[in-house]
C-alpha cells in the first residue's frame, strides 16, 4: 500500500501544470484627432519683430515655417484600426504622411483618413510640405499585444 501511495505521488509530480491561456487581444477601432498648429510663421513677425531677422534673406528660417502636429505622438496596438480626425485650421496647405499613408490637407478643412497598424513598430509621420520640414513631424508608436502578456487572434 505504501508503494502504491509513494508511486502515485511520483507519478503526480512528474505532470505538467495545466497552463491557463492568455486572452487573446482583439484589435479596436480607435478615434484620434490632429490639428496642425503654427509654432513660428512668418506672419509672428508683425507681432515679434525680432523674428523679422529670423525669417529674412540668410534668416535662421528663412524659407521655412515651423508647424507641429497636435499630439504629436500617438499610441494603439498592433492590428489596430485608427479612424484619423486631420484638422487644418490655417490658411496654409499641409499633408500626413504615414507609411502607406497620403493625406493632402487643404486650409480651413477638416480630413478624415483610416490607417490600419499592422505591425509593430515607431513609425514617423511628418507633412511633406518642403518649406515645413524638418520640423513638422510626429510617431506613431504601435505596441506588440505582448506587452499586455496578450497575443492577436
Amino acid at each position: 500500500m505504501k508503494r502504491l501511495a509513494v508511486m502515485i505521488l511520483a507519478v503526480a509530480g512528474c505532470t505538467q501544470p495545466s497552463r491557463t491561456r492568455e486572452p487573446a487581444y482583439t484589435p479596436r477601432v480607435r478615434n484620434i484627432n490632429i490639428t496642425t498648429v503654427p509654432l513660428l510663421v512668418k506672419e509672428d513677425a508683425k507681432v515679434y519683430p525680432f523674428l523679422g531677422a529670423a525669417f529674412g534673406k540668410g534668416g535662421a528660417l528663412d524659407g521655412k515655417e515651423v508647424y507641429a502636429f497636435s499630439p504629436s505622438t500617438v499610441t494603439v496596438v498592433e492590428g489596430d484600426t485608427i479612424h484619423f480626425t486631420l484638422i487644418n485650421p490655417e490658411d496654409d496647405d499641409h499633408s500626413f504622411v504615414l507609411p502607406d499613408l497620403v493625406v493632402p490637407l487643404p486650409p480651413n478643412k477638416i480630413t478624415q483618413a483610416t490607417y490600419v497598424a499592422k505591425r509593430a513598430g515607431i513609425y514617423q509621420f511628418m507633412c511633406a510640405v518642403p518649406s515645413h520640414l524638418p520640423m513638422m513631424w510626429g510617431q506613431l508608436i504601435v505596441t506588440s499585444p505582448e506587452l499586455f502578456g496578450q497575443r492577436t487572434q
